[in-house]
């Protein structure tokens, strides 16, 4: 069977650019959508350059410009959008609305992944103010796809190990910190950590699998089913050194919220959801999901102690 050929939206962007290198990497017909709004983004155009030379294809549209969206999507089979949904970022969910609409009347599309890549949504029904507008937002696209009638996978990612492992699940930097950090509760909830490149090759194994034509893949390796002290100790064995830990009631978290701006209040719900509520791993996957380490058991998937190692 023929490869699908693929459109990414949003390719430049922190997933978006993994998912663009392993489909080319799995040989698939590649497009990179290069929006007109690029501007002066001399960093943006240089890695779109940099995956033209890799042998994708530049194909250019526009959110404001509702048939150069049309254009675009009819070269392809499946469109994959990886716009941000992170507020200390940008926030573009529902912008994703318009490229529901060019799906829609192109009419060809044969499986669209809107931008997930976190927490399942559909799980989230109960979440706190403010963080919820995340989950509602991707709630509506998904309602608006189903609506459409447009073939979808929804990807599950968890918690990207570059702003979660790295750090050990700290708020406050990128790096693991050197003398002490805060374990939230009694640190023993289990969140899953996944390595992006892994991220990027799980959703486009998926693309031409019937098995999660309409399904949501959830990325739940069981070796990246850690507890937050599980990961601290992993990174202790390997620095050779133990750290001071100090732990956070469930209460005092969620005071901390006071006074910050809406990104910081959205990212203290988040992580009480993850890492006190244990909404990544306190169900079973039903019917309406696949798990995508025992889908394609080829993929040897990184291991939080492997990718650790990077930052002795």
């Amino acid at each position: 069977m023929a490869k699908s050929k693929v459109l990414v939206v949003g390719g430049t962007g922190y997933i978006g650019r993994r998912i663009v290198r392993a489909s080319l990497a799995e040989g698939h017909i590649t497009y990179v959508l290069q929006r007109r709004e690029l501007g002066f983004d001399i960093d943006k155009l240089q890695m779109l350059l940099s995956f033209k030379n890799q042998g994708a294809r530049l194909i250019e549209g526009s959110f404001s410009d509702h048939q150069s969206l049309v254009d675009a999507v009819k070269q392809v089979d499946v469109v994959i959008c990886t716009m941000s949904g992170v507020h200390f970022r940008s926030h573009n969910i529902l912008l994703q609305l318009k490229l529901v609409d060019a799906i829609k009347q192109a009419g060809n599309i044969k499986r669209f992944l809107p931008s997930e890549f976190g927490t399942d949504p559909a799980r989230m029904g109960h979440a706190l103010e403010p963080g919820r507008v995340t989950f509602d937002e991707k709630m509506t696209v998904r309602r608006a796809i189903e609506d459409a009638k447009i073939p979808y996978t929804y990807v599950v990612a968890n918690c990207f190990a570059g702003y979660f492992a790295a750090n050990l699940s700290q708020t406050e930097t990128l790096l693991p910190p050197k003398e002490k950090l805060n374990i939230y509760g009694d640190g023993n909830v289990k969140v899953v950590y996944m390595d992006e490149d892994d991220v990027g090759l799980y959703t486009i194994k998926t693309i031409d699998d019937p098995r999660t034509l309409n399904k949501t893949l959830n990325i739940r390796p069981p070796e990246n089913i850690l507890s937050q002290r599980e990961l601290v100790e992993k990174w202790e064995k390997l620095s050779g050194k133990e750290l001071q830990k100090i732990s956070i009631s469930e209460k005092d978290w969620i005071a901390s919220m006071k006074g910050l701006d809406l990104a910081g209040q959205v990212g203290v719900t988040h992580f009480y959801h993850f890492f006190y509520e244990g909404c990544l791993t306190n169900f079973e996957i039903g019917e309406e999901g696949e798990e995508a380490s025992k889908l394609y058991p080829d993929v040897k998937y990184t291991r939080m102690d492997e990718y650790l190692k990077l930052y002795l």
